[in-house]
């Protein structure tokens, strides 16, 4: 038996949607042992006039993008993305996000990293690339006849490429990323923003490729996430049986809808359009036609979101940190308050909510004993999300204080 550590006199945000209330939270050997009233450890974390709150978690990251410049993409050793993601990764950290789930670009050997103590980061699920069509979301192929690959699109032995057409050539890929390590397979099922050559308003893959996706992830255990921003690539994806939909963009009632019949999830990524007229204004060389796909789609993506809130579409929260700065994930939640999402909503999304999407709410994503001990202790009103991240005073993973 370990020594009990004992998170007394604060308020607890279970991760259920119930108002943070009075209580002590008991650590032992990892895990949560006890939560209640008068409880007693061996050593004790002061947390009057503190919030604490289960681990946070985002489930749509980019670790090894810290930025969108093509140019400065070009001129970047092949290597150094690594080191990026290791700083990436200590950032995210330190803002209590302890469980991400990378969209694309690690590979095993990062995740390993952090599983093995080579790197300061929180628990990952990944999904190495991402599939896609020629001519589609994650195809780097320019009009110059160059093709201009930033690190969640470049291959090497640990990162097979995600470009695929035609059914086969899907069975195929999706069985390479298995065995690469993918924790989830993701797709692009409509064209995107960050692509100049495609629309986001177009769906990409056909039901037929789709399928065979869907039952060669099924077959593997894992659970397929699309990114779809069109309206016929959300419903495509949600009738081939994707457990999240990415970005959500041109969001019509049919296909919110369809989300309910299937529960299918909604990781919204709001601030990532936001990021890209950000990074432009800042001097960063991203091409006019995804600038002005960004401008475009932010006002429609807002209204989308609030429309699947208001229908009872079970969201996740995700960033698309990368295209965003790493580190200043937490400005998401404000957004989905923003779009009609009470503040325990928000973070029930950002914890058991999540937590259940990525498959892991029997072990995280709530404070209850029997659950892994990842608490984030936050001064004052947790509930007050716009100065959330300016309260986090201490972050701890299975126990152990790691800021």
């Amino acid at each position: 038996m370990g020594r009990r550590l004992l998170f007394q006199g604060g308020r607890v945000f279970d991760g259920t949607g119930s108002p943070p209330a009075r209580a002590d939270v008991v650590v032992e050997d990892g895990r949560i042992v006890d939560v209640g009233t008068g409880l007693d450890g061996d050593d004790a974390v002061d947390c009057t006039d503190r919030t604490l709150l289960p681990g946070l978690f985002d489930c749509h990251t980019h670790v090894m993008l810290d930025h969108i410049d093509l140019w400065r993409h070009v001129q970047t050793p092949f290597s150094y993305q690594f080191y990026v993601a290791a700083r990436n990764l200590e950032k995210t950290l330190r803002i209590g996000i302890t469980t991400v789930r990378d969209a694309g670009g690690a590979d095993l050997g990062v995740k390993q990293a952090v599983e093995d103590g080579l790197v300061i980061g929180p628990r990952m699920r990944i999904s190495i690339r991402m599939l896609t069509q020629t001519g589609g979301h994650g195809d780097d192929w320019y009009v110059s006849g160059a093709e201009v690959a930033t690190p969640f699109g470049i291959t090497h032995p640990g990162a097979p490429s995600g470009l695929v057409d035609g059914p086969d050539e899907m069975r195929r890929t999706v069985r390479a990323m298995i065995r690469a390590g993918a924790d989830a397979i993701k797709v692009a099922t409509s064209g995107g923003v960050l692509s100049p050559r495609d629309d986001p308003r177009h769906a990409h893959f056909r039901p037929d490729e789709l399928a065979v996706l869907v039952a060669e992830a099924d077959a593997a255990g894992i659970p397929v996430l699309a990114h779809a921003q069109a309206t016929d690539g959300i419903k495509n994806a949600v009738r081939a049986g994707v457990r999240s939909i990415e970005h959500g963009v041109y969001l019509d009632d049919e296909a919110i809808e369809l989300m309910l019949e299937r529960d299918t999830y909604l990781v919204p990524t709001l601030v990532a359009p936001r990021g890209v007229v950000d990074a432009a204004e800042a001097g960063a060389a991203v091409p006019e036609a995804s600038l002005e796909k960004a401008r475009q789609v932010i006002d429609i993506h807002r209204e989308s979101f609030r429309r699947a809130v208001a229908a009872g579409v079970r969201v996740a929260m995700g960033t698309d940190s990368g295209v965003t700065p790493h580190g200043q994930n937490l400005r998401e939640l404000v957004l989905m308050e923003e779009g009609g999402m009470s503040p325990a909503d928000v973070l029930r999304a950002t914890t058991s909510t999540a937590a259940e999407l990525l498959g892991l709410g029997e072990r995280l994503g709530t404070l209850m004993p029997g659950k892994l001990a990842d608490l984030v202790v936050v001064a004052g009103d947790a509930l007050d999300l716009a100065s959330l991240p300016d309260g986090i005073e201490s972050v701890w993973m299975e126990g152990r204080r790691v800021d």
